[in-house]
């Protein structure tokens, strides 16, 4: 094939970094000049990680990852798609075995500018241009992080207001065919457009960008004296108008002079299209990686093509979407281009097609349509030659022992711990926990008597290979690193709960030789610890354990030990701990006394006391029945005595009876109420099946000054609103019906229920009739007519 000529020097290919566009320009570019080498924008270290890019199992979108090796956090991502330009001149050099580097500032220096940055207030500490410390990603040369936008000014001066919408009319969607077009041409036209924007605003971008183009331009004139002119250059377009001035060695090196440098390390690592996506705080992300990756793939019909996909997804999600829907949101599509005088439809007149055709004009469906395909779930893959931490190909190889294969999408995941393969997967997934890898999160699952469940919900983000890499300081194993890291944790915690919760974890990640030093801290610590409310958070995390332990055959001894000593001291000091408690503390406190009791009665016949359910049994009658404790407090001891069966219905309607009498504050009687029915725990219930408790209530509740009824009305919509809505519905039906619904056969005695009157009085009925009739709007003709019409609703009332 003969090479089109070429003007004198470098070809500076400027493009947009995540663009199907650019990166067929890119392409068509590189075949019609047949460069002796190929430049790109990053971190020069990347040069001996270039060779992996051409491997078969290597699926974009990739990032390289760079991580300073004394503190692993320290990190920034340069992501690439398959749309993306420097990722198809990669490919394309590495097909025709021509040289291929990377150019721009090395990240050992940017990441120690960036920890610089960070330890000096004042000064830029954004990160650096192509990643974002502890791997949040900001953009790589991006226009989008100068004081300006240039897209955007381009866009506004064409006459667009929407930036993205002018990119694909004259980028993504340039016309085909007619008379053959250079395809230099259109880097040309952008390369005047950004030396006029330079030469308006300056040639200030990104605060660093002065420094990285000086070193873009060093490694320019090196790959020159090598190579020649014949070199391809592919830079941000923003960096084109500078690599092109004529500026002296001396000059550059000057700038360079004295930046602090770290020692690196870098390996490609998978990443996701929604991590590109602008919306993640990605800098230089774009709306659609989806839509842009389809746009990119996809040569012929890219509009029919992508209308089937959606029906396809509509249909998996169980919405009727027909093939004329397909063929009629085509043609819809297309003439909205044409009304609105663009070249093809784009994202916008796909995207409103689809909700007017598929969709039915609602933007549920569509929102799933945006989250699944326009942004795109997919998640690339790596070798497993790539370069990667000690503890990263431990924590790889058993994702695939055990079959988790990470994934971008949310999923749950149901464990049976009787399983072998199950108590695997969850002892890998609460070692990851303790080491920060927050891969999986404990998940509300079916529901189960037993403890041998577990539900997880797990996604993949590409900045956990960051989280790996510092948990690799602790270990070269997952097993190792979170051992290690589990017996600091228990040397440094400071406070009961933290070492109590760390002794559950451990033991759910199985983790033998950490126990025995989080058992010597725990006993150490509760022996030291006289606060009741530090005693009484601590417990309910032992109890778990102990139960846990029962489940996975652990030795849980010593922590049963631990366990009732805890509980003994609770029951001595929780009484007097409940008195003189303003509202916030006594509303915590009850907290406190919910987890104390269910960890009780996990630990009855597990801990080495007797007569442990029976303590605590009589520390809750002296708190249902001290005037002093809080009523929030009482009203909770009523209830669990109750549920337990060591309180009889009698007595719990003496004591509300009592917490509701004339002489007892309203806002005491309300906080009361809701210690003893408060909560989505079958409070509501209880009241639906007992009369007598509702009758109290009611009678209470309509005996309330009208004075303080402003002030306890939010503590008893606190306490009902929790109940679900068929109870409240029930309630509400029983108490408008009055006792005759309730207690018929009292009624027909002639004999109301507690808290109601013996029959209707009909003077109190009559009386709404007036207002009634005003808000009717009915005239004083009709007055009399409106009288008899209200009748049956007074004896209704």
């Amino acid at each position: 094939m003969t090479r089109a000529a070429r003007p004198v020097g470098p070809l500076l290919l400027g493009v947009r970094h995540h663009g199907p566009g650019s990166a067929r320009a890119v392409r068509a570019a590189l075949e019609a000049a047949r460069p002796q080498a190929v430049l790109i924008e990053g971190p020069p270290e990347g040069d001996a990680l270039l060779p992996l890019a051409a491997d078969e199992r290597m699926r974009p979108p990739v990032a390289l990852l760079a991580h300073a090796v004394d503190d692993p956090g320290q990190a920034a991502f340069w992501p690439l798609a398959a749309f993306s330009p420097e990722w198809v001149a990669i490919r394309w050099a590495l097909a025709h075995d021509v040289p291929v580097r990377f150019i721009d500032l090395p990240a050992a220096n940017s990441l120690a500018m960036t920890q610089a940055a960070e330890r000096e207030p004042g000064r830029d500490g954004g990160g650096e241009a192509d990643g974002r410390v502890a791997g949040e990603p900001a953009p790589g040369c991006s226009p989008g992080h100068a004081p300006i936008d240039p897209i955007g000014v381009l866009a506004e001066t064409a006459g667009y207001d929407d930036p993205e919408r002018w990119w694909e009319d004259v980028v993504e969607h340039r016309a085909q065919g007619g008379e053959a077009v250079d395809p230099r041409a259109p880097f040309a036209a952008l390369a005047e457009a950004m030396t006029a924007l330079r030469d308006v605003y300056g040639d200030g971008g990104h605060p660093r960008d002065a420094v990285r183009e000086a070193y873009m331009r060093i490694q320019l004139r090196r790959a020159v004296k090598e190579f020649g002119d014949d070199i391809a250059v592919v830079c941000g377009a923003w960096h084109v108008p500078a690599l092109g001035t004529r500026t002296t060695l001396a000059a550059d090196r000057a700038l360079l002079k004295g930046l602090p440098k770290l020692k690196a390390e870098l390996t490609w690592v998978p990443w996701s299209h929604r991590r590109l996506a602008r919306h993640s705080g990605y800098g230089a992300g774009i709306d659609s990686p989806g839509w842009y990756g389809h746009l990119f793939e996809v040569a012929d019909r890219p509009i029919e093509r992508w209308m089937t996909k959606v029906a396809g997804l509509l249909r998996d999600e169980d919405r009727f979407v027909s093939s004329a829907h397909v063929i009629e949101a085509v043609r819809l599509a297309g003439t909205l281009a044409a009304m609105r005088g663009r070249p093809l439809a784009g994202l916008s007149e796909t995207t409103d097609a689809i909700r007017a055709v598929m969709c039915e004009g609602s933007d549920v469906p569509l929102a799933l349509v945006r989250d699944r395909l326009i942004v795109g779930e997919t998640l690339g893959e790596v070798p497993d030659t790539a370069p990667a931490v000690p503890l990263q190909r431990d924590l790889t190889r058993q994702q695939r022992t055990l079959r988790l294969k990470p994934e971008a999408l949310e999923r749950e995941l149901e464990l049976d711990l009787r399983k072998d393969t199950d108590a695997a997967r969850s002892r890998l997934l609460h070692r990851l926990r303790i080491l920060a890898v927050g891969w999986g999160e404990p998940a509300t699952g079916r529901g189960s008597t037993g403890t041998f469940r577990e539900s997880w919900r797990l996604r993949w983000e590409p900045e956990l290979y960051v989280q790996v890499a510092e948990a690799g300081t602790w270990g070269t194993t997952v097993l190792s690193a979170a051992t290690a890291k589990a017996g600091s944790q228990a040397v440094s915690a400071t406070a009961l709960a933290e070492i109590t919760a760390l002794a559950e974890r451990c033991l759910l990640a199985e983790l033998p030789e950490a126990l025995p030093v989080v058992m010597r801290a725990l006993a150490d610590r509760a022996a030291l610890d006289a606060d009741v409310g530090h005693l009484a958070d601590a417990l309910p995390a032992l109890a778990r354990t102990l139960r846990y332990g029962d489940v996975r055959s652990t030795d849980t001894a010593a922590l049963g030990e631990v366990a009732a000593g805890l509980a003994e001291r609770i029951c001595v000091g929780l009484p007097p701990a409940c008195t003189g408690l303003d509202a916030d503390g006594a509303a915590e406190l009850r907290r406190k006394v919910d987890g104390v009791h269910t960890a009780i009665g996990l630990l009855a016949g597990t801990v080495p006391a007797d007569g442990l359910r029976e303590r605590w049994a009589a520390v809750l009658h002296k708190l249902a029945a001290r005037d002093t404790v809080a009523g929030v407090i009482r009203g909770r001891s009523t209830r669990l005595l109750l549920d337990d069966g060591r309180l009889e219905e009698d007595d719990a309607a003496r004591l509300m009876g009592l917490a509701l009498s004339p002489g007892t504050p309203p806002a005491d009687a309300a906080a009361w109420i809701e210690g003893f029915v408060g909560g989505a725990d079958g409070g509501g219930m209880l009241l639906v099946h007992d009369e007598r408790l509702l009758g109290l209530v009611d009678a209470w509740l309509a005996g309330v000054p009208a004075d303080t009824f402003t002030d306890v009305l939010p503590l008893l919509r606190r306490t009902f609103s929790a109940y679900e809505a068929g109870v409240r519905r029930t309630l509400g039906e029983l108490v408008r019906r009055g006792p005759a619904a309730r207690a018929p056969a009292a009624t027909a005695a002639g004999t109301a229920a507690p808290g109601f009157g013996p029959g209707l009085d009909e003077a109190r009925a009559d009386a709404v009739v007036p207002v009634v009739r005003l808000l009717l709007g009915l005239d004083a003709e009709g007055a009399e007519g409106a009288e008899n019409a209200m009748e049956p609703l007074g004896a209704a009332g």
